[in-house]
């Protein structure tokens, strides 16, 4: 708490008029701080304050108290939560004394100018940030509009409900009367039409709507379709949940007899612990618009394949002769009628791809070029943040990405392209121990396998694996090229194609000193951009060698081959 000195010259007696201009609110709410510290809420300290007292709670419509508690809870916002013995000590009292005072604090809590957290029984008081963004920004503290809303402005209040229950900020009781009273007030909405909130008294009745809202709220807000049991905890009580817990595995819960919610599949099975909206939830409760918001939120996500630059690649001639089968067999008419041939015999129509070798030759940039050549996008995947320290979030996290690759293959009229790069981390081999984080690890596996089993698009997995690779993943791979560091003749191709400057003699002694990868060559060529831009002239020969000196150091690893063509 910020405290100054208690000096005559500190305690300022208020000035017969106060100006009324909104952005004057700050002026008037740091003068009741200034009064109230060590106050210990005396009759003179509401004497001394009283001019300010009056101009905030005449503008707020609040009572004396609330106003001053308001002042403190301003004072400390940069604070994450401000608590009773923070009170307390700023006015110099005892907490007994200000617990008297829960009425005004409710008061200021029901007007939602501030939040309380009721984590292990200390009630803890914030200012939320709309409050302190109009204070700064001058701007009157308008009661907030919750009736007759867009439906985008109804999921935005829901999102803000729903936190700051996780938060334990609101009661449950109060979370389920303020999203009553949101689809109350809304009836024009298509989810207020559909929920029925007039049994609020049966129990079993406002859960499942609270529930349902809940599905439509991680839909929408959190593009979360897979909904998990312990994504319930914090919203639900205990005795609610296990009711929830055992109608969802049982599935006698209306939610599911009504065709709202259904089990999540995994490997063509109901999974038991994860579900999601229905086809007829989405449409019914969200209808197409939201749905198609949500899709290019969803799009957004993915590299556009005409934004990738053409760029040129050097390889040997058993790589590039793989390179252009599997370039050509990806151009749309050949892969589409290959699927279906497929189909046709019973054999699984997706493609699973690996391309593995040493860093720096062109795994990745490879598949770039071939989305470019083959208008295809491309849904990168970030394993690090795939890969989740909480029980069940990984394999959930993995489970949501093939969901989403799934949509955008059904609603694409060419299939993208799932990348896995540097996927070292997903494709070792799996491991035989009793040790939770293990047993997270191959449940992460057992999934990927199962969704390249019934994959229906294209799967490409960039790796620098050379001796791990778990047997399962490579019977998966339908293609797997190998990225050898390039050979004499494609180096010197490599090094005139980035430095024209080059004679051939240059680039051939350069090609024959350092055994370079395209990428380690790439580093240096960016150095002499570096030199060219700062000296104004190109690098010397001389100059190219000393880059290539020091590109060398820690790079002279030996890796082995995984050994399958």
């Amino acid at each position: 708490m910020k405290r100054l000195p208690n000096t005559e010259e500190n305690i300022q007696k208020p000035c017969k008029s106060v100006s009324s201009e909104p952005n004057n609110l700050l002026g008037n709410i740091e003068k009741i701080v200034e009064l109230s510290e060590n106050s210990e809420l005396s009759k003179e300290f509401f004497e001394k304050a009283s001019v300010y007292i009056d101009f905030v709670k005449a503008v707020l419509q609040l009572s004396d108290m609330a106003t001053v508690f308001f002042a403190i809870f301003v004072d400390n916002s940069d604070s994450r939560y401000i608590y009773i013995k923070d009170l307390s000590k700023h006015f110099k009292c005892r907490n007994v004394r200000i617990m008297q005072y829960g009425e005004n604090l409710n008061e200021l809590e029901k007007r939602r100018l501030v939040r309380c957290c009721r984590s292990d029984n200390m009630p803890g008081y914030r200012i939320p940030k709309e409050v302190m963004l109009a204070l700064t920004e001058g701007k009157n503290i308008e009661p907030r509009q919750y009736s007759n809303i867009t439906q985008d402005e109804f999921f935005e209040f829901m999102n803000e409900l729903f936190e700051e229950k996780k938060e334990n900020e609101i009661l449950f009781n109060d979370l389920k009367n303020e999203l009553f009273s949101l689809l109350d007030a809304n009836p024009q909405l298509e989810i207020a039409k559909k929920i029925n909130i007039n049994n609020n008294n049966n129990n079993l009745l406002y859960i499942n709507n609270i529930l349902l809202l809940y599905f439509c709220h991680l839909f929408v807000n959190d593009d979360d379709d897979i909904i998990g049991f312990h994504d319930f905890e914090p919203i639900f009580d205990r005795n609610y949940l296990t009711h929830i817990k055992h109608s969802f595995r049982e599935k006698y819960n209306e939610l599911i007899i009504e065709n709202w919610i259904e089990n999540c599949k995994s490997d063509g099975f109901s999974d038991a612990n994860y579900f999601k909206l229905t086809d007829k939830a989405k449409s019914e409760l969200l209808g197409e618009d939201m749905l198609k918001k949500r899709a290019q939120r969803l799009n957004n996500k993915f590299i556009v394949h005409s934004g990738i630059k053409s760029k040129d690649l050097f390889f040997d001639v058993d790589e590039r002769r793989q390179i252009d089968k599997l370039t050509e067999l990806l151009q749309p008419e050949n892969f589409s009628s290959i699927q279906k041939r497929l189909s046709e015999n019973g054999m699984r129509n997706g493609f699973a791809c690996l391309f593995y070798g040493a860093p720096g030759t062109g795994k990745t940039e490879t598949v770039y070029q071939l989305a470019r050549q083959t208008g295809r996008n491309i849904l990168p995947v970030n394993v690090s943040e795939i890969k989740s320290m909480w029980v069940g979030e990984t394999e959930k996290n993995i489970k949501k990405l093939f969901d989403d690759y799934r949509i955008n293959v059904s609603q694409s009229d060419i299939a993208p392209i799932l990348l896995f790069n540097e996927a070292d981390a997903v494709l070792g081999t799996r491991l035989e121990t009793l040790r939770s984080v293990d047993k997270m690890e191959n449940a992460m596996q057992n999934i990927i396998l199962q969704e390249m089993e019934n994959l229906n698009g294209i799967m490409i997995a960039t790796t620098n694996l050379t001796n791990n690779l778990d047997n399962a993943f490579e019977r998966r791979f339908i293609y797997k090229i190998e990225f050898s560091k390039p050979s004499l003749y494609a180096k010197k191709q490599i090094w005139k194609n980035m430095l024209s400057n080059l004679s051939d003699s240059e680039a051939e002694g350069l090609a024959l000193q350092y055994d370079f990868s395209g990428g380690q060559i790439e580093n240096i060529v960016r150095k002499s951009a570096v030199e060219h831009i700062l000296t104004g002239t190109l690098p010397s020969i001389e100059t190219l060698h000393s880059f290539c000196m020091s590109e060398r150091l820690n790079n002279d690893e030996k890796r082995n081959k995984i050994g399958f063509y």
